[in-house]
C-alpha cells in the first residue's frame, strides 16, 4: 500500500507535533482501605450484650447477701486480695436506677473498654436493692448472674463496707 504524499502532509498538519508516550499504561492510585477493622468492630458491638444472657438466673439474692465468685485455679491470694480491695481499681460503674437491659448494655462497654485498656480490677455499684419488690435486688442478682458468664471475668466479690459493702461490687478480670 503506497500512500500518497499529499494525504500525509495533510495529515501532519491535521495533527500537528507530537510527543512519543513514555508509558502505554495509566496507573490509577487506588485509595488504601482503613486499618481499622470495622467489620469486627461491629460484630463485637452487636455480640457483646449478648453475651450476658438472663436466660437462667443463677440465684435469687436478698439485699445483704454477699457476692462471691472465682474462676477454678484462681490463686486464693488473689482472691483475699480482691476481697480487702487490695486492687487498684482502674474503673468504676454505678448501675443505680438503670433498668436491667441499660445495666447490662452498660456493664458490656465498660468491659469492652477495660480489655482495650488493660485495665484489671474494676468497681462495680449495683445497689442493695432496698426499695426492690419481695423478688430481691435486680441488678445484684443478675450482675452476679452475668459476670459468671463472661470468660475475661476471673473472680468478683462484693466490696468492703468502705467501699459499698453489699451494694458495690469488686470485678478483677483477666490479664491481656
Amino acid at each position: 500500500m503506497t500512500h500518497d504524499p499529499d494525504d500525509m502532509a495533510l495529515f501532519r498538519d491535521a495533527v500537528g507535533t507530537v510527543d512519543p508516550v513514555k508509558h502505554d499504561r495509566v496507573e490509577h492510585e487506588q485509595e488504601k482501605p482503613s486499618a481499622e477493622p470495622r467489620q469486627s468492630q461491629m460484630d463485637e458491638a452487636r455480640v457483646l450484650p449478648d453475651s450476658m444472657s438472663d436466660e437462667y438466673i443463677l440465684e435469687e439474692l436478698q439485699p445483704g447477701d454477699e457476692l462471691s465468685y472465682c474462676v477454678p485455679g484462681l490463686q486464693p491470694t488473689q482472691f483475699r486480695k480482691l476481697r480487702r480491695g487490695e486492687f487498684r481499681r482502674e474503673a468504676e460503674l454505678d448501675l443505680h436506677g438503670m433498668t436491667a437491659e441499660n445495666a447490662r448494655k452498660a456493664l458490656a462497654l465498660l468491659l469492652q473498654e477495660a480489655r482495650d485498656e488493660g485495665w484489671r480490677c474494676l468497681r462495680i455499684i449495683h445497689g442493695k436493692g432496698l426499695r426492690s419488690s419481695n423478688d430481691g435486688p435486680v441488678l445484684k442478682t443478675r450482675l452476679n448472674t452475668w459476670l459468671r458468664q463472661r470468660s475475661d471475668v476471673l473472680a468478683f466479690c462484693s466490696a468492703p463496707p468502705r467501699d459499698g459493702g453489699t451494694g458495690a461490687a469488686y470485678v478483677l478480670l483477666k490479664k491481656r
